[in-house]
Order: C-alpha cells, then sequence, then structure tokens
C-alpha cells in the first residue's frame, strides 16, 4: 500500500502561455494527487501566487520562497516589480518551520526547507533548484551547502527528502557527490537514495525530453535532470516502492511545462 506520495515538478515559470498551462498544471495534480509536491519556478506577483492558488484548488497546505535577487528573473519576462520566481511545497498535512535560504553563488536560486506534520511522523522536505549556468563547479558548492543543511534536520521519525531540478545528469560529479555512492559524499556516512533508481532498468526517466517541443528549441540532448531523493536511514518510512514521470504530455492541446514530473511512492 502507497504510504505517501512525493512528486518534484519545474513549472517553467512565465514563459509559454502561462494562464493557459496553469489549468493543465492543475489537471496534472489532480491526476497524480500527491501528499507532498516539491515545485520549482513558482511565479507570483502582488496579486496571486501559483502555489496558493493550486494549494486553494486541490484543498492543500502550501509555503513559497524565493532568491533575494528577483531581477535576474523580472529582464526575461514582461512582468512588473511585484514579479517573483520561487520555490514552494504543496503538502496534504500542516507545514511548520519553513525557511528560504538563497543558494551559494546565485541569488536568484533558492532552496526552501519546511517541516511537515503527517499523521505517523514530522517528514523535513527540502525542494531546490540549483544553477543552470555556474556549471559544475556551482553546483557542487550548492549541492555541498544542501548535505549539510540536510545533516542538520531532524531525523528521529522520518529520513529527510529532497527534491528539485538540479541542472545536473546523474553521473555529474556533483550528483553522485551529493548522493555519496559512487564518491566519497559532502557528508562522511551521509547517502542520498536517488527514487528513479527503483523505476524500470529499460526507463531513461527523462525529465527534460526532447519529446516535449518547449525542451526540444533548446540545444541540450534529453537528460534526468529532475529528482527525489530520500536520505538512506534505518526507518521504515521513506522506503521507495514505486516511481513514474508525470506531465508527459499535452492537456487539451498544451504542454503544462517543459519539464516532466517526477512522482515516489514511499512506504509510511
Amino acid at each position: 500500500m502507497i504510504g505517501v506520495r512525493v512528486m518534484t515538478w519545474n513549472l517553467w515559470w512565465r514563459f509559454g502561455e502561462p494562464e493557459r498551462r496553469r489549468a493543465a498544471i492543475l489537471a496534472v495534480l489532480r491526476e497524480q494527487q500527491p501528499d507532498l509536491v516539491g515545485l520549482q519556478e513558482v511565479w507570483a506577483d502582488d496579486d496571486t501566487n501559483l502555489a496558493g492558488w493550486l494549494a486553494d484548488e486541490l484543498g492543500l497546505h502550501w509555503a513559497f520562497g524565493a532568491g533575494s535577487d528577483q531581477e535576474t528573473w523580472r529582464v526575461r519576462v514582461d512582468g512588473g516589480p511585484g514579479l517573483r520566481n520561487g520555490v514552494a511545497v504543496l503538502s496534504r498535512w500542516p507545514i511548520r518551520a519553513d525557511k528560504a535560504y538563497d543558494l551559494p553563488g546565485d541569488p536568484s536560486r533558492a532552496a526552501l526547507s519546511v517541516l511537515v506534520e503527517a499523521p505517523h511522523a514530522t517528514i523535513p522536505l527540502v525542494t531546490t533548484h540549483l544553477s543552470v549556468l555556474s556549471g559544475s563547479a556551482g553546483r557542487m558548492s550548492q549541492l555541498d551547502w544542501l548535505a549539510r543543511h540536510v545533516a542538520g534536520l531532524p531525523q528521529d521519525g522520518h529520513p529527510p527528502l529532497v527534491v528539485g531540478d538540479f541542472n545536473a545528469l546523474p553521473d555529474s560529479d556533483e550528483l553522485r557527490r551529493f548522493v555519496g555512492e559512487l564518491t566519497v559524499g559532502f557528508v562522511p556516512d551521509q547517502r542520498m537514495i536517488d527514487a528513479w533508481w527503483f523505476a524500470d532498468h529499460g526507463d531513461p526517466g527523462y525529465t527534460w525530453d526532447r519529446a516535449n517541443p518547449h525542451a526540444a528549441a533548446w540545444v541540450v540532448p534529453s537528460g534526468r535532470i529532475d529528482y527525489v531523493h530520500v536520505l538512506l536511514s534505518n526507518h521504515r518510512a521513506g522506503r521507495v516502492l514505486a516511481v513514474h514521470r508525470a506531465a508527459t504530455a499535452t492537456i487539451d492541446g498544451v504542454w503544462p511545462s517543459d519539464h516532466a514530473a517526477v512522482v515516489a511512492d514511499l512506504s509510511e
């Protein structure tokens, strides 16, 4: 039996047709029925927060955080001074202790850390969106910070979850250091389980997929760059039972995002 369904998804901010895509995003979330969602490239302005709107429509709790440098994002779209790009958590259960942090070396990118009060345990969850232009070295410092942040989270009831758009492939130097399985990790004895390890071995799990025309418009190839990670622990809760992609097709003629989502079912 599924205990907790966890989802991560980059929502492509205000690019494309954001108002048409908003309905498609909501449709995907209704279909998947996640308990916990980490979102990236969430837009907010003086009147509306996309995460808040989705939470209201779905009857969920929510939290939002943004980096201190918003001008980097605003100049890319037609938006007023109140427009923000951030990360968010949607949750079936109450959220407390939410706090947003600038990522090292790139204050336009944030990590949002929360504690979710699920019926069976307090679940620490971090959602983040790593830099794309800083290259492997920049992401290395960001994941070093993230690993150390995870080490400081409570781990007595449920292993921490780290989800997001990492803008890096699974065999990259920075991901291998973060996972800590194929090389020395950032934090001694800390190991992260990549939920996609439990997928069908024939499925590459591309979340940046050139089958999506918005991804195909870029020069980079298809790849798996979005992740659900679970801290390796002795807890019976938080074990990966199944994993799949979502948002891999159009809805009413609209691609919800340029990214596919990752959905992982965990034990409770």
